[in-house]
């Protein structure tokens, strides 16, 4: 899935200088005690720490509760989406999905 998104990210013409890759929320938060990034993309189903609970983490912590996320998900449920945005989330993205829909989800946030 993250290859899926990069690609994505490309084909919608969002190069970024660099696309940092987490497996989990755990790795994520990781990764964010180092680098600095412009965007979050956030699946909500991932294993370890899912994306509901790295958004409670994230809102919690004042050095990255500001970087703007966008969540993935087969989820449709407006239940979890309502959680989500709750805790942060700026929009979601739906999969499958295309590029246009990538760019038009993201590109406000950047």
């Amino acid at each position: 899935m993250r290859k899926i998104v990069t690609r994505s990210l490309r084909q919608a013409g969002l190069d970024f200088d660099q696309i940092l890759e987490a497996g989990d929320g755990v790795e994520a938060l990781k990764t964010l005690e180092t680098e600095k990034v412009d965007v979050i993309l956030c699946d909500i189903n991932m294993p370890n720490m899912d994306g509901l609970e790295f958004l409670r983490q994230k809102s919690a912590n004042d050095a990255i509760k500001g970087i703007p996320i966008g969540m993935i998900t087969t989820e449709a449920g407006a239940e979890i989406i309502g959680e989500a945005k709750a805790l942060g989330a700026a929009g979601n993205i739906k999969k499958p999905f295309t590029p246009d829909q990538i760019s038009d989800s993201i590109g406000p946030l950047l």
